[in-house]
């Protein structure tokens, strides 16, 4: 078997608001291969830069796109077609959207893989260690702390055991910081699991002043409210408070991901397949977390097919325990775009068991949103 052709979609809503939900568009990678077996894929990126980095033609031998370096290869030699993207691109490559196209690539491979043998990729990858799996309701912030509490209240009727706030209005004051974080705590009650996700917000000293105010409302974790880059601030954060510090969706493979846990001192590696390098770079990065004696669950905020990878990721992994599940209300592409959509019953999703990752395209919702 060999691989014959890359495609990638840019797929976008009509309607596209000013807020940090990236379920609002979709780049979608699809490898095609002689045997009549394709591989599907997504990029939680730049979407047009990823279609360039994938698409563009041979500059020289450290800037090629990545489609020029994987025709021809075989679809199962996922380690070696990973270290030739790599090092094919390796002047524009090395960290963030050069691993991003990667990874929409690597993703398609293993579910070409997984179609090929009949078997589901978290068995390829050697996993079995859920049935179903615990997921958070993952929404953003509501504009007010009483809209906030409303929807939590909501959402715990929808069965949820654990619910992440996240991104604006939060960083505007200390007093609504607090509030929004009070309201949630109430219309969830004191069963379920709070999770914070600041946005990149503060410094470390205020992340540090915020993270002891919200530790009387019994937060799960407080994610990402330092600048990426700032792994000295993450350090001292995570060392002077008891909550769990959760991090790692900027990172980019598992060189950056080493500095996070070591310098930075995180307790939740938080890896979105695609972004990281996909399965063969997440697993690697998994690995290194258990060694660490680290948690390690995904990020994906986008469409299903994010979904369906880490459902399979997190089933091949033994220190996985809970995974984030896109909760937003209002319809969005993702429930669009493909003919199988992960649905959470009483705080779980079940593991996929079909072939590959056990996703397909609606192809009538790609000429709906397709972008030329």
């Amino acid at each position: 078997m060999k691989i014959t052709d890359v495609q990638v979609y840019y797929l976008r809503q009509k309607d596209v608001k000013e807020q940090c939900d990236s379920g609002q568009d979709a780049l979608i990678v699809k490898v095609l291969t002689d045997a009549g077996i394709s591989g599907l894929a997504e990029v939680d990126s730049s979407p047009t830069a990823v279609k360039g980095l994938i698409e563009g033609p041979f500059s020289h031998t450290t800037a090629c796109g990545l489609r020029e370096l994987v025709i021809g290869e075989d679809p199962f030699e996922t380690e070696k077609i990973w270290y030739k993207m790599y090092r094919g691109n390796i002047y524009g490559g090395r960290r963030g959207v050069g691993i991003h196209a990667m990874s929409g690539i690597d993703i398609a491979l293993w579910d070409i893989k997984g179609k090929a043998l009949g078997v589901p990729v978290w068995k390829l990858l050697g996993g079995g260690f859920h049935k179903k799996i615990r997921c958070y309701a993952s929404v953003l912030f509501g504009k007010t702390p009483a809209e906030t509490g409303k929807l939590a209240s909501r959402l715990k009727d929808r069965g949820f055991t654990a619910v992440k706030f996240g991104w604006d209005p939060m960083g505007q004051d200390a007093e609504n910081d607090v509030a929004l974080v009070r309201e949630a705590r109430k219309g969830l009650g004191k069963g379920p699991d709070l999770m914070i996700d600041a946005g990149l917000v503060w410094d470390a000293k205020t992340a540090l002043q915020r993270a002891r105010a919200f530790a009387e409302y019994d937060i799960f974790w407080l994610e990402e409210p330092l600048k990426p880059d700032d792994y000295e601030g993450y350090r001292r954060l995570s060392e002077a408070t008891e909550v769990r510090i959760a991090a790692g969706e900027e990172e980019s493979n598992r060189w950056s991901f080493i500095e996070l846990m070591d310098k930075g001192k995180i307790d939740i590696v938080q890896v979105d397949l695609t972004r990281c390098g996909g399965f063969t770079e997440a697993r690697k990065i998994a690995s290194l977390a258990e060694d660490r004696g680290l948690p390690c669950v995904n990020h994906g905020f986008t469409t299903y097919i994010n979904i369906a990878a880490a459902l399979h990721f997190l089933n091949s992994i033994p220190n996985s325990f809970i995974m984030e599940y896109v909760a937003e209300e209002e319809t969005t592409l993702r429930d669009h775009i493909t003919r199988q959509n992960f649905i959470a019953k009483d705080g779980y999703v079940t593991v996929p068991e079909e072939p590959g990752l056990g996703v397909e395209l609606k192809e009538e919702a790609i000429q709906r949103f397709r972008v030329s």
